[in-house]
């Protein structure tokens, strides 16, 4: 989906820790309770993708500005996930409503020829 951060995994722990804030146990935490699910390297460490940024982020909002608790801002991400489910799945069938909608026209428009050139039955 254009505008969303990148899944690309490419950031160690370390830089993560710098980019959002956290100690490296908090993120490591936080990857134990679910929160966040870094891919692994080769050689088995973790790399973070943008998304995971991105998530990490708004947990500290969450759980700094909001007072939210980290099993309230899990739920709150499930949340949000869904909703970006649905509007994929709306954006979607809008597409199929148009294309529905643009073949029902061709074939009004085809139907349309065909009665225009039946000859009546008078003559």
């Amino acid at each position: 989906m254009p505008g969303m951060p990148s899944e690309e995994p490419v950031f160690a722990i370390s830089v993560v820790s710098r980019m959002v804030g956290l100690h490296q146990q908090t993120i490591r935490l936080y990857e134990r309770i679910g929160l966040v699910a870094p891919a692994r390297s080769e050689g088995n460490t973790r790399r973070y993708s943008a998304a995971d940024v991105e998530r990490l982020r708004q947990v500290v909002r969450m759980v700094n500005e909001l007072g939210v608790n980290l099993a309230g801002a899990q739920v709150a991400l499930g949340l949000l996930k869904q909703v970006e489910e649905l509007r994929d799945e709306l954006e979607s069938t809008r597409g199929e409503l148009d294309r529905t909608r643009a073949l029902l026209a061709l074939a009004r428009g085809f139907s349309g020829l065909a009665n225009e050139e039946r000859p009546s039955q008078q003559e």
